[in-house]
């Protein structure tokens, strides 16, 4: 991405998917957060990354509803730290990392929030049999969370890689035209 139109364009795209992925049916935590933050860092800059999954979740929670605010904080740090995270990738640009960093994503999401569920909610035993429950309670939606990043980040990638190309091709295609005709002139 060149220009802050584009910028916030594409910003404005990933956020209305991400919402719409909210509300439509899908396994728990099976969302494009992790490959929105992934994806901003990449193309759009490091404060896309922290800000599109993080206005993603508050649109999405302002009609799906808020919960207890000490477990929200936990939901919102950890995508704010993913995004942190996700300037990694901008660093080291290839699969191999990009593997890693979703899989570390999903697991610290999974790691904060469940411990967040335990530490505020009235749910479980306040003990180390109680954070254990937790988080085996929790492993359907960290398998979950997991398989949505597996399929949310290499299909966000490769819509903006072919978008970028689409569009190098484009302005390529415009210029010979504008060439020709300039000719013809």
């Amino acid at each position: 991405m060149h220009t802050t139109t584009q910028k916030i364009v594409a910003g404005l795209g990933l956020i209305a998917f991400g919402v719409a992925v909210r509300f439509v049916f899908h396994l728990p935590d099976a969302t494009p957060l992790v490959a929105i933050a992934l994806v901003s860092a990449v193309y759009l800059g490091r404060r896309w990354a922290i800000i599109l999954p993080l206005v993603t979740l508050f649109i999405s929670d302002l009609s799906i509803g808020f919960y207890d605010w000490r477990v929200m904080l936990s939901v919102y740090g950890s995508f704010a730290l993913i995004g942190l995270l996700s300037f990694l990738l901008k660093k080291y640009p290839n699969v191999l990392a990009g593997v890693a960093i979703t899989a570390l994503s999903s697991f610290l999401f999974f790691i904060i929030t469940n411990f967040a569920v335990w530490a505020f909610s009235p749910w479980y035993e306040k003990s180390l049999t109680g954070l254990l429950y937790c988080y085996t309670l929790g492993l359907p939606f960290y398998r979950n969370m997991a398989l949505g990043d597996a399929i949310y980040t290499p299909l966000l990638f490769a819509v903006f890689a072919y978008g970028h190309v689409a569009t190098a091709y484009f302005a390529a295609a415009r210029q010979k035209l504008a060439l020709a005709f300039a000719a013809r002139v």
